[in-house]
């Protein structure tokens, strides 16, 4: 699984008037952590999930 390196501002809703962006652990402006940026790659209701899975199936048979 490939993990996106930037990161943002864990607290720059409360800290910052926008998202600050940083490839390093911590803030550059406020010094709070900073979380992985990308959401997750699916959700629980994914409306298109069943139609993926039968992709994958057709393609493993």
């Amino acid at each position: 699984m490939v993990r996106s390196d930037i990161r943002v501002c864990s607290a720059w809703e409360s800290a910052h008037d926008r998202p600050v962006y940083t490839l390093s652990q911590q803030c550059p402006e406020c010094g709070a952590d900073a979380v992985n940026s990308a959401p997750a790659r699916f959700g629980p209701e994914d409306p298109y999930g069943a139609y993926r899975r039968a992709l994958k199936r057709r393609a493993r048979d």
